[in-house]
Order: C-alpha cells, then sequence, then structure tokens
C-alpha cells in the first residue's frame, strides 16, 4: 500500500503594499455584505485579521515579474487600497500574504474556494459576542460604530443574548425560528419563557404573537388609563421596571409590578380626592371605573359657571392665536418637528382649565350633595360634582294642624283649587285681593265637589288638545323632558304620559366608556346647559324652540326608554317579566334596530376576554373564531387551556367584525313569491345588518311586522 503523502502548507510572507495588485481570476463581481468603506475603517481600527491570498506574477515568457496578484481577497485589497489613498497606510507597508505555488489548483479555484467555504457567523454567536463586549466594559454606541450598525440594533440583539440559555440551545438547534426568539425576548423571566415554550409543545399555536400575549398577560399595558392618570416617571422613580418589545411596535410596553401601579394610583387618587373634599362635599366616591348608569336616582344640582377674568381672557386669547399660528405655519408638512407638537399640545393643556373651571354651587347644597370621581380614557381626572342621594333630600316641613284639622277640605288640593277658582290673585295688579266684606269669602269647598268639577275639566282639556296636535306634542315632550332633566319633578305635569326609563344600572363597567355612552353624555350635557333651573320656566323655553330642536330633544328623551335587555328565566317566577314580554320586546328591538341603522361595529363593540370570550365555553370561543376566521385557524388554539383560548381568539378576532349573536340585528329578506316577509336566518353572520337606507318598501315591512 503506498502510503500518502503529507500536506504541506503555502508559506506566509510580508509583502509591500505597493507590490501586490488585483487578480482578474478574483470571482467576486458583484458587491454584496458590507461595503469597502466600512471594511477600510474596521482594519484601520483593529489592522489587518486575515492575510491576503497571493500568486506570483509572471510575464509572458513565463519569468516572475516581482509583484503578486491576488486572486482572493480582493474587497480586503481594496479597502487597504482606500486607506493608502487617504494617506493613512503607507504604500511599502507590509501585508501578510499566504503565497501560493500550486499550479495544478487555478487562481479561480482559489477565489472560489475561499467564499464558499466560508460559514457565516451563526446569529446567537453574534449576540452571545455583542453580551461579551457590553460585559468587558464597552457601551453600546461604541458597539454600534464599530460594526457599523445602529444602537437599536445592538439593543435588539443584545436583548436576545438575555433569552433563556435552555431556549438559545432550541434556537442553536434549529428548533425554533429567530422570529420566535425575538418574541420571547419581551419577557426577562427566564423560567417563565421555559413555561411557555413547553407550553407550546402541545399547542397548535406558536405563532410569534400568541408567545407575546402569554409573557404578558399578567401585565399591564403603558397605554392603559391608570398608567396615564400616573404617569410612566412616577412609576419608574418609584422603582417600577417597564417591558418592552424592541422588534414590534409595543405602544410603550408593559408595566410588570402591578402592585406597585395600583398603590401609585390610590396615593394620587387620595391626594385628589383631599383637594375635592377641601369643597365641602358631604361625601365622595372613587373608583377607576363606575357601573353604566352610577348617577341614576341622584338629583343633579345646579351649578353656576365661574366667572372668567380679564387676564384669564386675554391669556386664552393669546394662546389661541398662538396655537392657529403654529397650525397655519405647519398645515400640509407630514413631518411636524416634536417641538412644534409638543408645543401645541401644551397649548391646549393650559387653555383646558382656563375654559372648563368647575361649575360654583350653594353652599348649602353642597353641605349634602357629593362627588364621584374616576379615571377617565386619557388618564386624566373625571370628576362629576353635585349629586344628592334620595335620603339626603331635605324634607318638607308637615303642617300638622292643616293636615289633621277638618276644616282643612280637601287638603293642600282643596286651598289650591279655591285659590285658583275664586280668583285670589289679580292678573292686572299683580297680587291678591282682599274682600271687603267677610261674607264674601267663599268658603273651602267639599273634597267631592272640587273632584267631580275638576273631572269636567279634564274632560274638556283631553278634547281642546285632541283638536290641537302641536300643543299635544309640546305637551308630551314637557313631560318627558321633566323626567329626563328633573329629578323627582314628574308631577310638574298633568299630563299622565310616563318614560319607562330603564336605568341601565348594575351592568358591565366598560359600557361607561363605550362610544354610545360618551355620545349619550355629551348630547345630555348640551341638552342640560340650554334647558332652565327651574321647572316653572320649562315649558317657555320649550315652546321657544323651533321643530328641529323639539325634534331633537324629544328623540333623545326618548331614547332612555329603549330597553333591549334580555332578562333571565330566574325572574319569570318573581313575577317581574314574562319570557314572552320579553321575547316581544326583543323582537321589536330588531325593528328599531333596522329603522334607524343600527351598526353595533362602527359602534365599537369588539370581543374581548373581558367581554365575551372569558365568559362563555370553549366550544363557543371556537364557534366564534370559526365564524371569524375560518376552520383553520380554530384548530390552532384547540388544543390551549381556555384562558389561553381565550386570549389568542381576542387577537385573532381583532378587525373581523364579529358580533356574538345576541347583539345582532336579523335580516329581513325580500319577499316571497306569496308577498309574505321572512326573517333571515340568524345562525349565520349578521354584520351588515341595518346598514342600509330604508324605502317604501322596507317602511312597509316594518309596519306588516
Amino acid at each position: 500500500m503506498t502510503k500518502q503523502a503529507k500536506i504541506t502548507l503555502s508559506g506566509a510572507r510580508e509583502i509591500p503594499f505597493s507590490a501586490l495588485v488585483l487578480s482578474q481570476a478574483n470571482v467576486r463581481r458583484v458587491k454584496a455584505g458590507v461595503s469597502i468603506d466600512s471594511l477600510a475603517a474596521d482594519i484601520a481600527r483593529r489592522g489587518l485579521l486575515q492575510s491576503l491570498t497571493v500568486r506570483a506574477q509572471r510575464d509572458e515568457a513565463g519569468q516572475e515579474t516581482g509583484r503578486f496578484e491576488v486572486p482572493a481577497g480582493g474587497r480586503r485589497f481594496r479597502a487597504l487600497q482606500m486607506l493608502v489613498k487617504q494617506r493613512r497606510l503607507a504604500k511599502t507597508e507590509p501585508v501578510p500574504c499566504i503565497v501560493r505555488e500550486d499550479d495544478a489548483v487555478s487562481a479561480e479555484e482559489d477565489s472560489l474556494a475561499e467564499n464558499v467555504h466560508r460559514e457565516p457567523l451563526h446569529p446567537l454567536d453574534q449576540f452571545r459576542s455583542m453580551q461579551k463586549l457590553v460585559e468587558q466594559g464597552t457601551d453600546v454606541e461604541t458597539i454600534a460604530a464599530t460594526f457599523m450598525v445602529t444602537p437599536a440594533v445592538v439593543k435588539q440583539r443584545l436583548k436576545l443574548a438575555e433569552v433563556s440559555p435552555k431556549l438559545h440551545d432550541i434556537y442553536a438547534d434549529d428548533g425554533m425560528t429567530l422570529e420566535q426568539l425575538m418574541a420571547f425576548s419581551v419577557s426577562s423571566d427566564h423560567a417563565r419563557q421555559e413555561q411557555v415554550w413547553d407550553m407550546l409543545a402541545s399547542s397548535h399555536t406558536q405563532q410569534p404573537w400568541y408567545i407575546r400575549a402569554r409573557l404578558t398577560e399578567d401585565k399591564v399595558r403603558a397605554s392603559d388609563k391608570r398608567v396615564l392618570f400616573v404617569t410612566l416617571d412616577a412609576y419608574r422613580e418609584a422603582g417600577g421596571h417597564i417591558l418592552r418589545d424592541l422588534f414590534e411596535s409595543d405602544d410603550g410596553g408593559w408595566l410588570e409590578d402591578v402592585a406597585l401601579l395600583d398603590r401609585l394610583q390610590a396615593e394620587k387618587f387620595e391626594a385628589e380626592v383631599a383637594r375635592i373634599a377641601a369643597e365641602g362635599w358631604k361625601w365622595i366616591e372613587t373608583a377607576v371605573d363606575f357601573p353604566y348608569g352610577h348617577t341614576f336616582g341622584h338629583r343633579p344640582l345646579d351649578g353656576v359657571a365661574a366667572e372668567t377674568s380679564a387676564d384669564d381672557e386675554a391669556r386664552i386669547e393669546a394662546l389661541r392665536e398662538e396655537a392657529d399660528r403654529l397650525e397655519d405655519e405647519w398645515a400640509g408638512t407630514e413631518d411636524i418637528p416634536d417641538e412644534i407638537s409638543a408645543r401645541i399640545d401644551a397649548i391646549d393643556e393650559e387653555i383646558a382649565p382656563l375654559v372648563s373651571k368647575p361649575l360654583i354651587y350653594d353652599p348649602e347644597e353642597v353641605a349634602i350633595a357629593g362627588t364621584f370621581v374616576s379615571i377617565d380614557v386619557d388618564g386624566s381626572l373625571h370628576i362629576e360634582r353635585g349629586f344628592v342621594r334620595p335620603e339626603d333630600e331635605p324634607q318638607e316641613p308637615v303642617d300638622e294642624e292643616a293636615a289633621g284639622g277638618e276644616e282643612a277640605v280637601g287638603g293642600a288640593v282643596g286651598d289650591e283649587m279655591q285659590e285658583d277658582a275664586v280668583g285670589a290673585t289679580s292678573p292686572e295688579e299683580g297680587g291678591t285681593v282682599e274682600a271687603e266684606d267677610p261674607d264674601d269669602l267663599v268658603r273651602p269647598l267639599p273634597d267631592k265637589l272640587v273632584t267631580d268639577l275638576t273631572a269636567h275639566r279634564t274632560l274638556a282639556l283631553r278634547d281642546a288638545l285632541a283638536a290641537s296636535p302641536l300643543v299635544a306634542f309640546a305637551a308630551m315632550l314637557h313631560a318627558i323632558v321633566l323626567e329626563c332633566f328633573y329629578t323627582y319633578a314628574s308631577s310638574a305635569s298633568c299630563v299622565g304620559i310616563a318614560l319607562r326609563n330603564h336605568s341601565m344600572v348594575g351592568y358591565d363597567a366598560a359600557l361607561n366608556d363605550t362610544p354610545s355612552a360618551r355620545a349619550i353624555r355629551e348630547r345630555h350635557e348640551g341638552w342640560s346647559e340650554r334647558l332652565p333651573d327651574a321647572t316653572a320656566d320649562l315649558w317657555d323655553v320649550l315652546a321657544g324652540l323651533d321643530a328641529d330642536d323639539q325634534a331633537a330633544l324629544f328623540a333623545h328623551c326618548v331614547s332612555f326608554g329603549v330597553n333591549a335587555v334580555w332578562e333571565p328565566a330566574t325572574r319569570y317566577n318573581e313575577g317581574r317579566v314574562s319570557a314572552r314580554a320579553v321575547a316581544s320586546r326583543i323582537e321589536h328591538s330588531h325593528i328599531l334596530a333596522r329603522a334607524s341603522g343600527l351598526d353595533m361595529v362602527q359602534a365599537g363593540w369588539v370581543a374581548t376576554t373581558a367581554n365575551y370570550l372569558g365568559r362563555v365555553t370553549k366550544p363557543g370561543i371556537l364557534d366564534a373564531v370559526e365564524e371569524a376566521c375560518g376552520a383553520e385557524a380554530a384548530a390552532r388554539i384547540a388544543g390551549l387551556k381556555k384562558p389561553e383560548m381565550a386570549s389568542a381568539a381576542e387577537d385573532l378576532l381583532k378587525g373581523t367584525g364579529w358580533l356574538a349573536h345576541p347583539l345582532r340585528t336579523p335580516v329581513i329578506d325580500e319577499p316571497d313569491g306569496d308577498g309574505e316577509l321572512a326573517a333571515a336566518n340568524d345562525d349565520g353572520p349578521a354584520i351588515e345588518a341595518g346598514h342600509d337606507e330604508l324605502g317604501d318598501d322596507d317602511i312597509d315591512a316594518i309596519a306588516a311586522e
């Protein structure tokens, strides 16, 4: 057996740069990777880390010319050449070279082999290497400048290096993708990272978004109104830590220390409540959110707007002029400087307290009333001043003599009727007419007579009202406005029309923050400002409104009587409502929804864990996902536990317009051959129900129902 010859390596020499030339045998023609500029800067910093591969240049006769061609290492040669041109490297500087003298292997093969056999650095090694540099004392900016990347990229790679070593090993063995590793970097808790990875092993969903959702489910979003109220700066100063996602938009990140956030919120609430309590209120209730309709049954106080001083008016005018000037100057500009945007915001914040000062209330009423304090969606304090509880209402003094005496015939009614019927006041003089002779005084009338007489008048008034539709409409409007805007004042109308106001008390607290609730609240506050304080003046104010305003106010008041809430069967046994009555009002609600163009998607309802997904069974969650996103999406989350499934479904359903069945309005089909209307099958989505304008045929169809 022939003994295999030993391998001999090409020798290394230092050759002056001026003796080197770039070989035409270099196979690299297309620019790729790090630029020559960057490579030159790196060589200037740390020197040449890899020798050039060269071959002796020969003339036509095959004789060496004393120069050397560079077939492998052309980019390094160009970088050295750039440094020479910049006079940062001498032309005669010795360059470490490997001199190839093997005629059996071509220069082209050397060039190709050097590039093909080169294995790029694994991303994980890059992450760990940068982390090592930081541990050695190199700052992020220096690392970024050295390796020609941005500081943000360095921070991302350092974040990836902080992921659990166990997950690093899985990533190194191609057990997870880089995108999944990025998702795990959102948390610094190695145990939780490993727990979520173990959970994914038996799950159909291993998407990065799902990993992020699991790692942040016990955190609080920086955009949460509690955080906006406390402020991120205050949370940081108190030692709180914020999780940031360096690879996706995270809307400010997540707050890890929820207990600290709650403490800061309680402390700030306490300080604000102390300030409000100094105003003299009997009670103050505080909450992050109050249930919808929390003021129902309370009488609102009538306050007086505080006068704006001349200095405040001048300041408001100056601020508005500055804001208008800035907006005109930067109108149509895509990129407005941060300082300009910040100034405009600061102007708005300064104007707000100047134009919206608290109302001034009677101190005697303040002593029996209270205030609700909560947090608004933008993190500001939401203060609702001046509400009197029923038990705090002042009691009317009782005239015991009049109440018990037999001579006070007819009680209060008899006295009032006598005063009105006899003509105790003179319209011309505006005062009381005193009788000259005691015999001319009309004595109190018997109760039965007063009743009979007013019955006659009532019938005549009904007949007169029936002949005057406009007055009848005004009377009805007057009655329901009393109920909607004047607590305990419904008896101020003689028209027996009552608005059965469904109070909406005791339902989901999230109702307060819905677009519908905000719109109703703003509309109600707007009308409250236009209506008089005293019920005695209400009729004249209503009569002075034009037809459009009367109709708008009428619609607003009628809306409070709408009750399309389904009630469970347990209440039927209490005799409060029958199953048939509930079914009938739900059916009628569909008619109103179609007629008014109700769209629950535009109304802002989106399925969340809190309002739906966490309150139904797992099959219910899967049905929703399958209906909105398809069977494949439902199958991906089918193996999850319910909390994880609900959270995953919430992400999947965003933007789909999916509605829970109780929120849908059945669509009316076109008339069939017999001319009858059939309701559409409600098993499928009815998201678009009620979007179209009603025509004459639709009106007829609704009337037919």
